[in-house]
């Protein structure tokens, strides 16, 4: 079964921002099977370990929201990853992303991950954590839905497989199959917030292909800086040094967890990656437990147990797949 790996010629990435990747064609074209078998699991690797950055940064977020404004929070993370982006490349990297023609895909992407915050903080006033874990939670599956007609990827059924497998391990996880939602305006917003943020992650996929993971950076960080100054000469408060520390220790996790995600997409399919979003879920139990003393039920051990196996089904199936590939 044909496979929608990423593109093996790393021409210029930009007609205007001067040469890019050119190592050449014929050492970026080793699309031997190891190769590809290779770049898929460093995919893997680098999505999961996004997702456990992501998962701090909640943790932090949760911390600092308490006392000060989501925007202001925002704010001084956008601020510290673009600080972070402008320290490593410096002023070619500003030019590089004036050039790139990955700009307004980019801010649309970005338009949506700043809806997707705020329906999900406003749904969060009203909700309770297990049916706004639950919801927000079917992007996954949204994703992998959009991957088709967005990406044009194949998706075998093993993948819809472990797509379906996570989430009914969240619902369990969560206690939803329990105790059952009612529909609302706040179960509205929640999974708006999982819609936009599946669109974003898709057109993640669609623009990694076309440019430098740093760049991505420094173009994203800008506009949320644009987006959330707006809002700062209404809603900024003082702040101590500790949680100015605190915030911007949650730009730099969260910087990192870009990072990651950005280079994970370049890598594998969405419809690959999208399964390892429900693993952040065992990591905010995890952290809720070590920071808050929240004590998992039995049912969070059952959830995690088929989390993890929707990962394990995706990466049994491709290492199987890619040696079945190198015999034939």
């Amino acid at each position: 079964m044909q496979e929608n790996f990423p593109p093996c010629d790393f021409q210029p990435l930009s007609q205007n921002g001067g040469p890019r990747y050119q190592e050449g064609r014929e050492a970026a074209c080793a699309c031997e099977v190891p190769s590809v078998h290779k770049t898929i699991s460093s995919g893997i690797l680098l999505t999961s370990f996004a997702y456990f950055l992501f998962s701090l940064q909640d943790a932090s977020v949760k911390w600092l929201v308490v006392a000060l404004p989501v925007w202001q929070i925002l704010f001084v993370r956008s601020v510290t990853i673009f600080s972070l982006c402008l320290a490593v490349g410096g002023r070619p990297l500003l030019q590089d992303a004036r050039r790139s023609p990955v700009l307004k895909p980019l801010l649309l992407r970005n338009l949506l991950l700043l809806a997707a915050w705020l329906c999900y903080y406003t749904a969060a006033r009203d909700l309770g954590l297990a049916e706004l874990t639950t919801l927000y939670y079917a992007s996954p599956v949204v994703m992998t839905i959009l991957s088709v007609p967005i990406l044009g990827e194949k998706v075998p059924g093993y993948r819809w497989l472990a797509v379906v497998v996570g989430f009914v391990g969240v619902v369990i996880a969560c206690g939803i199959a329990a105790k059952g939602i009612t529909l609302s305006l706040p179960v509205y917003l929640a999974l708006q917030a999982a819609v936009f943020w599946a669109v974003a992650t898709v057109l993640l996929r669609k623009t990694a292909l076309h440019e430098r993971t740093q760049v991505q950076m420094t173009i994203s960080s800008g506009f949320f800086i644009l987006f959330t100054a707006l809002a700062m000469p209404f809603v900024w408060q003082p702040v101590s040094a500790m949680d100015l520390l605190l915030m911007s220790g949650t730009g730099l996790i969260a910087g990192l967890g870009q990072f990651a995600m950005f280079e994970g997409m370049r890598r594998a399919p969405v419809s690959v990656l999208a399964p390892f979003e429900y693993t952040s879920l065992v990591w905010a139990f995890a952290l809720g437990y070590l920071i808050w003393s929240d004590v998992p039920g039995s049912n969070v051990f059952a959830g995690a147990a088929l989390i993890v196996s929707a990962g394990m089904i995706i990466i049994a199936r491709e290492r199987l797949g890619g040696r079945f590939r190198l015999r034939a």
